[in-house]
């Protein structure tokens, strides 16, 4: 039998590696220099799977694969200079997506709707916060901004992304309810932190 930190380790790694998925199913496609991805969606599924502590930590060895160069960022991008990418603030906003969809699903006794609506809200609150605020800060000081570039321009730009992250956070809430009953019937120990 598996133990439950072997199995933790392997879930880390397994979603480690969606998420390098989920940042280059479109590799170029980007708006206002920010690229589509799917991040958001493997981010939210991993709390809500491995519960808070465990999604956060398969969020943070993500970024250290990435920081060590392996080409796992949007774009096929990797390396330690990805730190001063303007972008950069929505990959850190993934840890604490992960943790508090787990928080709020994963580690509950009983999840209930209003669990998974409030995990959503969060979920992208916490990624357009975090990352909206760093992509400004990267821009007003070491990053190329364009001419006029203000807070609310960096606000504005995310508008653009906003329908997207709505029905991608939308359809992992809806599909998370049916991959945690799959494995609790199965009786795979992933949930709760």
């Amino acid at each position: 039998m598996v133990s439950l930190k072997t199995w933790n380790i392997v879930l880390c790694g397994l979603f480690a590696a969606l998420m390098a998925i989920g940042a280059n199913v479109s590799p170029f496609l980007t708006i206002g220099g920010v690229p589509i991805t799917l991040q958001l969606m493997f981010a939210i599924l991993a709390g809500g799977i491995l519960g808070s502590r465990t999604g956060a930590v398969a969020m943070l060895t993500y970024i250290f694969i990435g920081l060590v160069g392996a080409p796992v960022f949007a774009q096929f991008k990797g390396g330690p200079v990805q730190v001063l990418s303007p972008t950069f603030g929505f990959i850190i906003s993934f840890v604490f997506v992960a943790y508090v969809t787990g928080k709020l699903i994963a580690d509950q006794q009983i999840a209930k709707k209003k669990h998974y609506v409030g995990a959503g809200i969060l979920s992208i609150l916490l990624n357009y916060i975090i990352g909206t605020n760093m992509m400004f800060l990267a821009f007003k000081f070491w990053a190329d901004a364009p001419d006029g570039f203000h807070y609310g321009i960096a606000w504005s730009w995310m508008l653009v992304y906003l329908p997207l992250d709505i029905v991608v956070t939308s359809l992992s809430l809806m599909v998370l309810p049916k991959l945690r009953k799959a494995l609790s019937r199965r009786h795979i120990r992933t949930i709760g932190g």
